[in-house]
């Protein structure tokens, strides 16, 4: 018990308390991750089932005035109506392929009544993010088919001269004056196809993401956390065990670096740092005889 004593010390105390936070903290990191995981191919099934499903009618999937349910995000619907083009409104500063670009959002004015607000697509401008000729759309009915997405959230959504940066009919509706569908859709196709230079919009990518590696990554830091506290808990047992090597202390290196210098310095010869002779005129004897010539006549 004696050999382990030195773990109740404060210094070990406050390090193990480190380190199973850190430990705790991992874990907790990684459990997260993992569940944003389960939460990325649930909505990957859910995609794949609603993008795959018939196209349903707007009244059986939205409704007016209420948000859009999550489950039913990427359902496919179809509505009948005619574009009220003066209502257009702009989504500004959307890249695409690192080129600066805007959203052109045309309220559909259905057969039933209210407004659904229909996003038509992508097209590249400068950088200033307003486009200088808006695409026209047809005048008479169209019959459209897309994909139903969930209103955007926060102060983005805001509706100024009819520009926005994110589309949400909670803002859009009062901004145009109109009774309008919660949530909005992304343009698949439509009846009357005049040729406008609009992008289509991009389904989502189905892919598991990086999740599962970052929640094995942040275990992988907690584990080895738990085992450098174990391996220095070693370490320090086996020095304080009889027979060990014993503690390490800055006194024991300064004195084995002192040993390493006296060794080397009487391992190397004193010089005196010239070899000129040094005579006796007055006995005239030569104090470094090694130095004058020899009777070769060279030194």
């Amino acid at each position: 018990m004696r050999s382990i004593g030195f773990l109740l010390s404060r210094r070990w105390i406050l390090l193990g308390v480190t380190v199973a936070l850190l430990a705790w903290l991992a874990w907790l990191l990684g459990q997260w991750q993992f569940a944003r995981l389960d939460d990325r191919l649930e909505r990957n099934e859910r995609v794949q089932a609603n993008t795959a499903a018939a196209p349903a009618d707007v009244a059986a999937v939205m409704a007016v005035g209420e948000p859009l349910p999550p489950e039913s995000e990427w359902r496919r619907i179809t509505a009948t109506g005619t574009y009220a083009a003066d209502e257009t409104v702009v989504v500004r500063y959307r890249t695409r392929d690192g080129r600066a670009g805007v959203n052109l959002v045309v309220p559909l004015v259905t057969v039933e009544g209210p407004r659904l607000l229909v996003d038509r697509g992508w097209m590249a401008t400068d950088n200033r993010g307003v486009p200088g000729d808006i695409p026209r759309v047809a005048a008479e009915p169209v019959t459209i088919v897309g994909w139903v997405r969930v209103d955007a959230e926060g102060p983005s959504t805001a509706v100024n001269d009819l520009s926005t940066r994110a589309i949400s009919s909670a803002t859009i509706g009062p901004a145009i004056g109109a009774e309008v569908y919660g949530g909005f859709v992304e343009l698949e196709s439509e009846s009357v196809d005049l040729g406008a230079p609009l992008s289509p919009a991009r389904l989502p990518d189905l892919d598991s993401g990086p999740h599962f590696f970052y929640g094995l990554q942040w275990w992988f830091f907690g584990a080895l956390a738990l085992f450098g506290f174990g391996y220095l808990a070693w370490d320090e047992w086996r020095r304080a065990r009889p027979g060990g090597p014993g503690p390490r202390s800055l006194a024991n290196a300064r004195g084995a670096r002192t040993r390493r210098t006296d060794q080397r310095d009487l391992s190397n010869p004193p010089s005196t740092g010239s070899i000129t002779p040094v005579r006796n005129d007055a006995a005239g004897d030569i104090r470094k005889p090694a130095t004058e010539p020899n009777s070769a006549g060279s030194p």
